[in-house]
């Protein structure tokens, strides 16, 4: 017997059940669309509600004994079925709780730190690149880089002493330049004696 799409959704499912995949085709392109919509409105997503859709019409061809024209018409049984699996993988897909300590506090500066740090890296910045190029090495050897003064001095082609005499004019001279502000910026600077 052939099948046609005239045949009432009715009669193709007799026809599913009987084994026919014409029938099962011609019920599949016929109300894909409206299930997907249906599922669609009940899903957390379109990939669910397509997940949804397909496995009840997955269900509807290896199951299609459960159809029971007398109970009702074909259209209403399956927008149960097709809501039931709505809700089932809804139930399934419910996030899972974190994992304890997974919420760690972020230790990063935040952009109020950032931006003062930027500034005070810039305000120091202008403030070495205006000393004499020996003192600006000589802090920046000892104070950024950390070596010691023996390893500055060594660098400079120095005597330790002479080392120490260029990083006593150097601060005086980042006081003068930063003025009211050398406080905090020279804190970092400060070498733990």
């Amino acid at each position: 017997m052939t099948v046609g799409p005239g045949d009432s959704d009715e009669a193709l499912m007799q026809r599913v059940a009987e084994g026919s995949a014409a029938a099962y085709g011609v019920l599949v392109r016929r109300h894909a669309d409206r299930y997907l919509a249906l599922a669609s409105r009940l899903s957390v997503d379109h990939g669910m509600a397509e997940e949804a859709v397909q496995d009840a019409f997955a269900k509807l061809w290896q199951q299609p004994h459960r159809f029971d024209a007398r109970k009702a018409r074909f259209t209403t049984w399956f927008y149960r079925v097709v809501a039931n699996r709505c809700f089932d993988l809804r139930r399934k897909r419910r996030p899972e709780p974190l994992p304890e300590g997974f919420d760690q506090a972020d230790d990063s500066p935040t952009a109020e730190q950032y931006l003062a740090e930027r500034d005070r890296a810039r305000l120091l910045g202008a403030a070495l690149d205006a000393l004499p190029e020996r003192q600006r090495l000589a802090v920046t050897l000892c104070y950024l880089q950390g070596l010691s003064n023996a390893e500055a001095a060594a660098v400079l082609d120095v005597h330790v002493k002479a080392l120490e005499s260029l990083l006593t004019r150097a601060r005086g001279g980042l006081r003068k330049r930063l003025g009211a502000e050398r406080a905090v910026l020279l804190a970092p600077l400060a070498k733990d004696a």
